[in-house]
C-alpha cells in the first residue's frame, strides 16, 4: 500500500478526510523531513509508511482533545511532532513549536516557511527558561519526559486554566499516580491511532 493510501485511510478514520489539501501538505512535510533526516537524524523512524502511522496519525489523534482557547505550546517539538500535523489540521489555532536544539529548530523554521504554516511560530529555548506573555492556553508534549519531570519543567507556565496534554504509551497510569504537588489529573483518554497496535494514552493535567 502506498503512503498516500495509508494516509488517506487514516485521515478518514480520524474524521479529517474533509480537510481541503491536508493530505498533500502532510505528505510534503514527510518529504521535507526525509531530506533533512539524511543529514540531521531528526527521527529514528525511516520507513515512510511507518512515519504516516507513528508520526502523522499519532499526532492527529490528539486533535479532538485540544481544549478551545489561545496558543498551543508544543514542548520539545523535535521534528515538529505533534505540533506541525496539528497546525496543518487546525489552521484556526495558533501553535508555538519549542525546542532547545539548534538543528531541530532550523528544520522547524524551514518547514514552517516551506509549507506555508502561517499559524505556527518556532522558538529555540529550554522550556524551563521560556516565559511568554501571555502564557499558552494549552501545553502538549509527545515523548518529552516522564510526566513528573515534564510538569516540573513546565510548571511555571501552568497558571490556572492552562491544560497540559501529555501523549503516553504503556505505563501512563503509573506516571499519573506520581503527579507533583499542585497538579491534578483531569482526564485520561485512550487514543485510537489508525494502523497502530501499540497502546496510546493522553493524560490531561491541570494546576489545582
Amino acid at each position: 500500500m502506498t503512503v498516500e493510501r495509508v494516509l488517506a485511510r487514516g485521515l478518514q478514520e480520524l474524521g479529517l478526510d474533509g480537510a481541503s489539501g491536508l493530505d498533500a501538505r502532510l505528505i510534503a512535510y514527510l518529504e521535507l523531513l526525509a531530506r533533512w533526516n539524511r543529514v540531521y537524524n531528526l527521527t529514528a523512524v525511516q520507513d515512510p509508511i511507518e512515519q504516516v502511522t507513528r508520526h502523522l496519525l499519532d499526532s492527529l489523534a490528539l486533535l479532538p482533545y485540544l481544549p478551545p482557547g489561545g496558543e498551543v505550546l508544543d514542548v520539545g517539538s523535535g521534528a515538529g511532532l505533534p505540533g506541525i500535523p496539528l497546525a496543518l489540521a487546525a489552521p484556526g489555532r495558533r501553535f508555538r513549536l519549542l525546542d532547545s536544539s539548534l538543528k531541530k529548530t532550523r528544520f522547524l523554521t524551514q518547514a514552517v516557511a516551506e509549507l506555508g504554516i502561517g499559524n505556527a511560530t518556532v522558538t529555540r529555548a529550554r522550556v524551563e527558561s521560556f516565559r511568554p506573555a501571555p502564557p499558552p492556553a494549552v501545553i502538549v508534549a509527545r515523548a518529552f519526559a516522564p510526566l513528573d519531570r515534564m510538569l516540573a519543567a513546565v510548571g511555571h507556565l501552568c497558571v490556572p486554566g492552562v491544560a497540559v496534554l501529555a501523549m503516553k504509551g504503556p505505563g501512563a497510569e503509573r506516571e499519573a499516580e506520581r503527579l507533583p504537588e499542585g497538579f491534578a489529573l483531569t482526564a485520561a483518554h485512550v487514543l485510537r491511532v489508525p494502523g497502530l497496535a501499540q497502546e496510546r494514552r493522553l493524560l490531561h493535567v491541570t494546576r489545582v
